[in-house]
């Protein structure tokens, strides 16, 4: 089935006078209305490239977008610019406008469309309301925290009744209990409002709270997409179990340098628990049945698709043959198993 959003073998070349940078090549994907559709990757992978493409900001030098069947590339550039009125964007630094109040900045995209003032007004405070600032109308920037500024920003996105909302490392500069508040607010408006969401993050805590598709992009590439849940439980790229296990962002977290080494040259796996799994005592039985020792050397619960998901990373004993057959009793019993060797929180 066509998606809302189909991106097919889209390339982008940057040239300067002294390099050519290829920051995307080939990608494709397909982003279906409603859903919250993540792009995640570390820094320079070219995410941000992508999602400006996606409104044609930039334009790609090579491949499709197509919104709704309509390829933006046969657009001219006034049909460009009122197909843009259904595609809102909100940024890291919420680029409001300072000399505005809060109201006033709301209602400044409606202005530019021409609607009468009363309207835009009236709009502007249904989407104070949606978004829990109504007693900030009058406000200035300056006076807000960090986010109740990208609550103006996501009611000024959605002024203009949007189709999709594209969100470019929009929680990045936020607290992580700011960052969960906004996430909720993005789900909510998802949910009552059926607008499409596209988030660009480096976060892989963010793509596992809010998303329910991911594409992951490695140098310009795309490495792996689907599922959150599917990639979370099964990641098949490198860049998807360094993003996983890791965490990305906050979440990484380092060992002192004597348990770097003493975890040199040992086999460690991520375990992922099932709904079946979580059940029963698995690494205990585990430790019983074969009479050896397990370093747990960390253990977590993850929300993905509004799941809790358990899972651990092991360090296990030294002997091979006990270590194919620890990774087949766990397999037998309902876990996701993948090896992580040298693992490093």
């Amino acid at each position: 089935m066509a998606g809302m959003i189909e991106v097919r073998n889209l390339s982008k070349t940057f040239v300067t006078k002294d390099a050519k940078v290829e920051a995307l090549q080939d990608i494709s994907l397909s982003i279906q209305a409603g859903d919250i559709y993540g792009i995640i990757g570390m820094s320079g992978a070219g995410k941000s490239t992508l999602v400006r493409c996606l409104n044609f900001l930039e334009r790609p030098t090579a491949g499709t977008v197509e919104i709704e069947g309509e390829d933006l590339g046969s657009l001219s550039e006034k049909e460009l610019r009122m197909k843009r009125r259904e595609i809102a964007m909100i940024f890291q630094h919420f680029n409001l406008l300072m000399q505005k109040n809060v109201i006033d900045n709301i209602c400044f995209p409606l202005d530019i469309a021409g609607i009468p003032k009363k309207d835009a007004r009236k709009r502007a405070e249904e989407l104070l309301e949606i978004v829990g600032l109504t007693e900030k109308a009058k406000s200035y920037p300056s006076q807000l925290s960090g986010g109740q500024k990208q609550r103006v920003a996501i009611a000024r996105a959605l002024a203009a009744n949007p189709k999709i909302l594209l969100c470019d490392e929009a929680t990045s500069a936020l607290d992580p209990q700011t960052t969960q508040s906004i996430l909720q607010l993005l789900k909510q408006i998802n949910r009552e409002y059926g607008i499409t969401i596209v988030i660009i993050t480096h976060e892989m805590a963010v793509v596992r709270e809010i998303c329910s598709h991911v594409a992951i992009i490695g140098d310009g590439h795309l490495v792996e997409q689907g599922r959150v849940l599917d990639i979370f439980s099964h990641p098949k790229t490198a860049e998807a179990k360094e993003l996983i296990v890791k965490g990305g962002g906050e979440e990484h977290r380092t060992l002192e340098s004597h348990q770097k080494e003493l975890m040199k040259g040992k086999c460690c796996v991520r375990i992922v628990f099932s709904d079946n799994s979580s059940f029963e005592p698995v690494i205990a039985n585990m430790v019983l049945k074969f009479g050896q020792p397990i370093n747990i050397l960390k253990a977590d619960t993850k929300n993905v698709e509004g799941i809790a998901r358990g899972e651990m990373i092991l360090s296990l004993p030294d002997d091979k043959e006990i270590q194919e057959s620890m990774k087949s009793y766990l397999l037998e019993r309902g876990l996701a198993v993948e090896e992580v060797d040298g693992y490093v929180d």
